[in-house]
């Protein structure tokens, strides 16, 4: 779970146990000698705000609570926000001193965590509440009274009567309040209401054994369902809060940097390279590279000019923009995505519970049976077992065994379902729609081809002169470049005189040439005629691919093409879910709708499922309305912008290395990062849920004998027990198939490798 802080309340360090002055961990006397230091690294820093990834806050808990408290405590920070799961803190702070310093003590701060005395203050700090109630712990009475009966009645011990009968009386007060909580709860009589009357008649007919090992495997099963529950809360860490904390603001003719909570609707922001945009807005003057991808997706930045719309949270990669602020905190575009994470329908996290409700259904017939054979025959035994054979005691304990069963069975395959709703969702999906950026495709950017304008222009040197002029540009596609470049052995030749337009391409110096490297309105603006190179390409203009053009001394060289080359396995993948599982396929993606096109071709995805351009409320309402059509909808995305959609879905599936956001809203991930991880998930649900119909099957059958047989010539409450009880324990072994014999599942299969062109 990832955890946002509020400030702490600070403490004063004068005179106080933990001064840094006097606990650092170079200077501090007392500490034992420490031997393994604690690897980090500095994964993201601007200022104002660092990000470590320290692999220890994954492995040790505990070190990762002495190490927020740590943090807390240094008056030097405002916030800190720990993720275990991706191994990593962020830590925010006002910029106003030496980064170097700042570095430095939170450097100093993960080697004190990890020491094993810890300063007074810390201690105090990370007093914990108490721990959540094992779900274990009710079944302590039930073994107890089922003890105690076994020793008084089988084996004779002198036990006393009346320990036996509190026991059993302790024990079924869980049953007790749950049939008490519907009568006057809900207005009606439930199986528990059942239970609880054959628990009392046999037990006031002294048959302790029967009572308690009833009591037992009610709460057996209660306790295991307990474990497979997975409450469901959108903990979802404030995109808006890891924001910048200060901005600059034109005001009256000069510029100020203000904390974001003071900007106010009207106001010019400037934002300048490597900084967030904090507000949505339209830009006023100024041109920049803008990479959305935490808000779209899409891992390639865009340009934005003149009157054209800005968001918040996405980063200014190049240039410089003056923007009016619109729109702020909530009421921005990624405010408004955690507000439909907030209104998003919460389901119940517990498998569906049919036979219960079967049961439930079946109590006031049962009562009348048994009744009636109370007041014909006299016999509160036979009454008894009438109650005793009530159906869902064997499916109380099957349906969770065999959720628990399937969910390990999963975890051993690398995929993490998170409930057994989730296990009963997936495995009646029908209707699967994945985001395409870094789920369907790779979500790097990846040169697919080099063409030229003439056979006598070799490919390695168009590459050459590009790599050239786009070395140590920030920019993906220029490092797709450099390393594509370097990948074919190809040297790279130094740059002198450079120029750079944001957004258009650079005009060097290489080698004596003037080269440019950019798009086609460059080319054009730059007086370079590109008639040769359409002409021996004819279908350069109608490709699906994003394409840099290469000009040397005015003279076109060729293009190279880039793409974001789908996964190795989605080919295989997108077909066994088509042929194999028989679900309708949807794609949704932030890109253009010809690069959306171009994927959904190379998958077999019809273009009236390939949605483009679809922002974060997009995608949610196309999953709301294939809802609405009646499909069980599963919806696989990674990224912060699929989140929305992620909470609406019936089943979400994200990746370990998704968002922070997107993980902790699916219900399966995919830890392997792997598709295949998907096939195998849906198999494992179908078979367990085979098993749970199988179950309920047999329970019924075994149940509607001994009723028939309790109704007509009698029948022993331990006779009834047994029955009841016996069935429960054959399908609670029969549920652990999936862990004990495994599922059948696909092979996965060699998929083909992505395919890099040589020259």
């Amino acid at each position: 779970m990832v955890q946002v802080l509020t400030k702490p309340e600070r403490v004063s360090r004068q005179g106080d146990a933990y001064n840094y002055k006097k606990t650092s961990v170079l200077k501090h006397k007392r500490r034992p000698k420490r031997h393994n230091s604690v690897p980090y690294c500095v994964v993201h820093a601007i200022a104002g705000r660092i990000r470590f990834r320290v692999p220890k806050i994954l492995q040790d808990a505990q070190y990762a609570r002495h190490l927020q408290a740590l943090i807390e405590l240094d008056e030097r920070f405002d916030r800190v926000r720990v993720d275990r799961a991706a191994a990593c803190i962020v830590i925010l702070y006002q910029p106003n001193g030496d980064e170097r310093e700042i570095r430095d003590r939170l450097a100093n701060l993960i080697q004190l965590a990890n020491e094993s005395v810890v300063p007074l203050r810390v201690q105090r700090k990370l007093s914990q509440p108490p721990p959540p109630k094992d779900s274990w712990s009710s079944l302590r009475f039930p073994v107890l009274a089922t003890s105690l009966s076994l020793l008084g009645g089988s084996l004779g011990l002198p036990v006393p009567t009346l320990l036996t009968q509190g026991a059993i009386a302790v024990a079924a007060l869980p049953v007790a309040k749950r049939a008490l909580a519907s009568i006057f709860g809900k207005g009606r009589l439930n199986v528990d209401f059942l239970d609880l009357s054959a628990l009392a008649i046999t037990t006031a007919q002294g048959h302790f054994v029967a009572s308690s090992s009833m009591v037992a495997l009610i709460e057996l099963g209660e306790s295991i369902r307990d474990r497979t529950a997975r409450a469901y809360h959108n903990r979802t860490s404030d995109l808006l809060s890891l924001l910048d904390r200060l901005v600059w603001v034109e005001r009256e003719g000069s510029k100020h940097q203000i904390p974001i909570e003071k900007l106010r609707r009207g106001d010019t922001v400037i934002v300048y390279p490597g900084e967030q945009i904090p507000a949505d807005g339209t830009i006023l003057r100024g041109r920049s590279t803008i990479d959305e991808q935490k808000l779209t997706g899409e891992s390639m930045p865009v340009l934005r000019g003149q009157g054209e719309t800005v968001y918040a949270s996405t980063l200014v990669r190049e240039g410089q923009i003056y923007i009016r602020a619109e729109y702020l905190g909530a009421d921005t575009r990624a405010g408004r995505t955690l507000q439909l994470l907030q209104d998003a329908p919460i389901q119940d996290t517990r498998i569906e519970n049919y036979a219960a409700k079967l049961a439930d259904r079946a109590v006031l017939p049962t009562l009348i049976l048994g009744g009636t054979l109370l007041c014909t025959t006299h016999n509160a035994a036979r009454a008894a077992s009438i109650f005793t054979l009530d159906f869902a005691t064997g499916i109380r304990v099957s349906i969770p065994t065999t959720v628990m069963a399937a969910l390990s069975a999963a975890a051993r395959r690398g995929i993490l379902i998170k409930s057994g709703r989730a296990l009963q969702q997936i495995a009646c999906v029908d209707a699967i729609v994945f985001d395409k950026t870094g789920t369907l495709t790779q979500g790097d950017v990846a040169i697919v081809g080099v063409r030229t304008t003439d056979d006598s222009i070799d490919p390695r040197y168009v590459l050459q002169m590009a790599a050239a002029a786009e070395q140590r540009i920030t920019h993906p596609v220029a490092e797709a470049i450099m390393a594509y470049a370097k990948a074919q052995g190809v040297i790279i030749l130094p740059r002198k005189q450079w120029n750079y337009c944001v957004g258009l391409g650079i005009q060097a110096q290489i080698d004596g040439t003037s080269v440019l490297v950019g798009s086609e309105r460059f080319m054009v603006s730059e007086g370079v005629n590109l008639d040769t190179l359409y002409e021996r390409h004819r279908d350069l203009r109608r490709a699906h691919y994003p394409t840099i053009y290469v000009a040397s001394n005015g003279e076109m060289l060729g293009t190279i093409q880039y793409s974001d080359p789908v996964r190795p396995e989605s080919p295989t993948v997108v077909d066994r879910l088509r042929n194999d599982i028989g679900a309708e396929l949807h794609m949704l993606t932030g890109d253009n709708r010809q690069r959306a096109r171009a994927v959904a071709a190379e998958l077999g995805i019809p273009f009236d499922r390939t949605h483009a351009e679809a922002f974060p409320e997009h995608k949610a309402k196309v999953v709301q309305q294939l809802h609405a059509e009646g499909k069980t909808v599963a919806f696989v995305g990674d990224g912060l912008n699929d989140s929305a959609a992620l909470a609406y879905a019936d089943v979400s599936v994200s990746f370990r290395d998704g968002s922070d956001i997107a993980r902790e809203t699916a219900d399966v991930v995919l830890m392997e990062n792997d598709l295949h991880g998907l096939v195998e998930a849906i198999s494992i649900a179908r078979h367990a849920m085979g098993i749970v119909n199988q179950n309920t099957r047999f329970v019924a059958a075994s149940n509607l004998t001994g009723l028939a047989v309790a109704a007509t010539v009698g029948l022993n409450p331990i006779a009834a027990t047994l029955i009841n009880n016996g069935s429960s324990a054959i399908v609670g072994a029969n549920g652990l198939r999936p862990v004990l014999n495994g599922c059948p599942l696909p092979e996965r299969t060699t998929d083909r490798p992505v395919s890099i062109p040589s020259f």
